[in-house]
């Protein structure tokens, strides 16, 4: 017996429950296997690609996301550049050592200074790639992995997620499609939805609560192609 068979077990018994067996544990398969939607608001799925992007930037902009758009990926080192200075930032960051982003033409900015791997403490600035942004809410879907640490998202204040145009999808649902096609599940997915807020305390809005104070989208692509 697996240590998950033990878990799994204890709650079975806590809510005094046999294991599944006929029908029941068939409905149980298939509800895993068919993945059912939820209701969907209709005013993504009902979007051309072009509308879709739009809404994406849209939603993204209205809970405090800034985004850059961009029409090729050899743009993104200058477009990292610009926001650092534009918001009085230190010229370096840490970087996810992804494919996606190590394959840029980073040496043309010999002053940038840039670490891969895992965010610390100190690091004021990161750079990630995304799976998926949602249009639905102006969300971004990131997961875990070797080449993307979940430390990114979470402790430098100012977090820089590359977005290309195919990766914006309409729902939540289509998001979760995506990451399915890869086969194996990570073991964390973020859903990112603006900088990081709370209101907990009187009611007041605060920024930066559990994770970066900034959130800036590099959305790359021709939209119209």
């Amino acid at each position: 017996m697996t240590a998950r068979d033990e878990i799994l077990g204890s709650i079975r018994r806590g809510l005094g429950r046999d294991a599944l067996t006929g029908h029941r544990a068939e409905a149980v398969a298939a509800r895993i296997t068919e993945h059912p939607r939820n209701l969907i608001p209709a005013r993504a799925t009902v979007l051309d690609r072009i509308g879709r992007i739009e809404l994406f930037v849209e939603m993204a902009q209205a809970v405090q996301t800034t985004v850059a758009r961009l029409t090729a990926d050899e743009d993104i080192p200058a477009e990292v550049v610009r926001y650092l200075a534009t918001e009085n930032l230190p010229a370096e960051l840490v970087m996810a050592p992804d494919p996606s982003l190590e394959m840029l033409p980073w040496g043309e900015r010999p002053l940038l200074d840039i670490r891969r791997g895992r965010a610390e403490r100190e690091d004021v600035a990161s750079l990630s790639p995304c799976l998926a942004a949602i249009a639905e809410t102006g969300t971004l879907m990131l997961i875990s992995g070797e080449t993307t640490p979940t430390t990114l998202n979470f402790l430098p204040e100012t977090h820089i997620i590359v977005v290309r145009v195919g990766q914006v999808v309409a729902s939540y649902e289509d998001g979760w499609d995506l990451l399915r096609q890869r086969g194996r599940l990570p073991r964390t997915v973020n859903l990112i939805t603006g900088p990081s807020r709370t209101g907990d305390i009187e009611q007041k809005i605060e920024i930066g609560a559990h994770g970066p104070r900034r959130l800036h989208v590099i959305l790359v692509g021709n939209v119209a192609a």
